[in-house]
């Protein structure tokens, strides 16, 4: 892996839209200089976009699957908290590689290209579909070139909403296969999205690139990756298996509660991933800039997309609020499943203003290389509130599955609380990875 030059930077003088279109294009550009805003928007603006595709995943399969009546769903959503534990693994992975990838960038440094070995490479064998698409999108994102990673996620999107309702209502040739197409659909989709990822990193025209006769395995550069990254993944395991746990606190409620709970996350996910494209500008941002030894710029990145997330969630906290009973009547129409979805949708909406700072503070302290203080932060907010309470609110005190996304939303502002006063001590900034 070597990098293909330094980043060129676009002209101040150019206009608003020239930017957002140089943005979209992948025009490499500085991050470490110039205008803050400036910079997290056109960092932001792929990663936003990728984002959207990666949450289309969730809402397309769950659009065509509530065809098939809320039993199908609830299967759906129990599939889901199982390969949540994957996704865990796949995110852990991808933490470690944005911030020593974003740190190199920032730092300048071609030691990578004068030794001709690539962590890249050692991740593209053996791992599964779902694994390498984050994992090599983190690696676009690490070096700057969002734009890449959004383009990935367009095609395997587009493939997914071709070959979703195709394969699982059996049109045309092709027979009916149900659940079993949805998955068809989307890891055929996803394993194209790689192929693509894989052919930008060996076509010699990005600002990461390998060159396969020059591939070996060094080991120093895997342990600084395992190392991040290890904790990375008992990082979102703590958080997928709480979720698990709601899963197991929801489930006595029967498979209506299950079909709607299903329907109301796919939902919140489709929002929420897109404000998490804004944490990963922001984790790209502080490695890059304390890779260029300027901490202080890294800590202005974060608070200013902090505020620009927590702006747009509050305000599609409102809209769903406002707007939840039409939005899920697009996705069933069974009166106790959909009762189900409104109620979450609404309780939930409550804490979205807070989400903004938690979801960007989090990913700030992953992109300094620091995985160990987020990892806290969630065992304490998923495991010794949040559990406890859904299960005190929907059982003992008799507010049922309502009283479970009441805990959700305190607890998600709880985390977004936490986040930023451990972030303010400021210790991220001395990581070195």
């Amino acid at each position: 892996m070597s990098l293909s030059g330094a980043p060129s930077v676009t002209s101040p003088r150019a206009g608003a839209w020239t930017d957002i279109r140089n943005s979209i294009r992948g025009v490499p550009r500085d991050y470490t200089t110039g205008n803050i805003g400036r910079a997290v928007m056109l960092l932001a603006i792929p990663m936003v976009l990728e984002m959207s595709m990666q949450s289309l995943f969730a809402v397309v399969d769950v659009f065509f699957v509530a065809r098939l009546g809320p039993e199908a769903v609830a299967i759906l959503g129990l599939s889901d908290s199982l390969l949540a534990l994957v996704f865990s693994v796949a995110i852990g992975l991808c933490m470690g590689t944005t911030a020593m990838v974003a740190r190199r960038i920032g730092e300048g440094s071609p030691e990578l290209a004068a030794n001709g070995r690539s962590f890249t490479s050692i991740m593209l064998g053996g791992s599964v579909t779902v694994m390498l698409l984050f994992l090599i999108n983190a690696i676009f994102r690490g070096a700057g070139d969002a734009a890449l990673a959004m383009r990935s996620l367009w095609l395997a999107n587009l493939i997914n909403m071709v070959l979703d309702p195709v394969l699982i209502f059996g049109l045309g040739p092709f027979p009916e296969m149900g659940l079993e197409g949805a998955a068809i659909a989307t890891t055929f989709g996803r394993a194209m999205g790689v192929l693509y990822q894989v052919r930008q990193l060996t076509n010699g025209r990005g600002v990461i690139r390998i060159d396969w006769r020059r591939v070996a395995m060094d080991l120093a550069v895997m342990a600084r990756l395992l190392r991040v990254s290890g904790i990375g993944v008992v990082q979102y395991l703590i958080s997928t298996a709480s979720f698990l746990g709601l899963i197991r606190i929801l489930a006595p409620f029967g498979e209506t509660a299950l079909a709607g709970y299903t329907i109301a996350i796919r939902i919140i996910i489709f929002i929420l991933l897109p404000a998490w494209g804004m944490g990963n500008a922001a984790a790209t941002l502080v490695g890059q800039n304390l890779g260029a030894g300027n901490p202080e710029r890294a800590e202005q990145s974060v608070w200013f997309t902090a505020r620009c997330s927590s702006a747009f969630l509050g305000s599609v906290g409102l809209f769903l609020f406002a707007l939840a009973e039409p939005i899920v009547a697009l996705f069933t129409t069974e009166p106790a499943a959909a009762a189900t979805a409104i109620a979450c949708l609404r309780t939930i909406s409550f804490s979205y203003v807070f989400w903004g700072f938690g979801l960007v503070t989090v990913q700030a302290f992953n992109g300094s290389g620091d995985t160990t203080t987020p990892t806290w932060i969630n065992f304490f907010v998923f495991w010794v509130v949040q559990l406890p309470l859904a299960w005190t609110l929907s059982g003992p005190a008799g507010f049922g599955p309502t009283g479970l996304f009441a805990a959700i939303a305190f607890c998600q502002s709880l985390l977004a609380v936490v986040g930023v006063l451990v972030f303010r001590r400021g210790t991220w900034k001395r990581r070195q990875i």
